[in-house]
């Protein structure tokens, strides 16, 4: 339990990622932040926290004389910035962002029918990176072969660009909480990502 996570909010209530659940009570102790009651919003510091009833279907981390309940979200008392981070140029994050659809002719075809395409070929110098990398079909991607878009006759969709990091990226899925959804919400996973 103590390994589990906790949604970790700036002092503007934005999510900037998680820690364990062991990291989020230090931090509440410390006063380096304090811990939020997802039924009502209200926050503690480690005292009030403390003090709060402990329902016997609720988790808990028992002490010799205390309770205390589990912290499923705390607010940091100091932070109010962003971290500023950068996507992980990865064959999955190339996916994302072009939305699995071919950027030459726009198709969905099935992933396996995908492939990464280097804009400007690498026999001629291009570079593996975001600029220069887009997802093409097989049959785009034989038709441009070794040459650039203009020399195949083929233009680009959308320019490859580095997508922007956003700080829920970071929150997987299947660990995230019922309680977290106020602050990470479906519509925030699923909203299209500028590029």
């Amino acid at each position: 339990m103590l390994a589990d996570p906790a949604l970790v909010l700036n002092r503007s209530w934005y999510p900037i990622g998680t820690t364990t659940v062991r990291d989020a009570i230090c931090m509440v102790y410390r006063e380096a932040a304090k811990a939020v009651d997802p039924s009502d919003f209200t926050v503690h510091d480690f005292d009030s926290w403390t003090s709060l009833r402990v329902a016997e279907n609720e988790p808990c981390i028992r002490t010799v004389r205390l309770r205390i309940r589990v912290p499923e979200i705390i607010v940091l008392n100091d932070y109010d910035a962003l971290p500023r981070r950068r996507v992980a140029f990865s064959r999955r994050n190339i996916y994302k962002r072009d939305r699995y659809r071919c950027q030459y002719c726009g198709s969905s075809p099935p992933v396996v029918e995908l492939t990464i395409d280097h804009v400007v070929p690498r026999s001629l110098g291009g570079r593996s990176s975001w600029s220069n990398c887009a997802l093409a079909c097989l049959r785009c991607n034989r038709r441009k072969a070794h040459r650039t878009p203009a020399e195949a006759g083929m233009r680009l969709k959308r320019e490859p660009t580095e997508p922007v990091w956003s700080p829920c990226v970071a929150i997987p899925l299947i660990k995230r909480r019922a309680s977290w959804e106020q602050f990470v919400s479906d519509r925030y996973w699923n909203v299209e990502l500028e590029t």
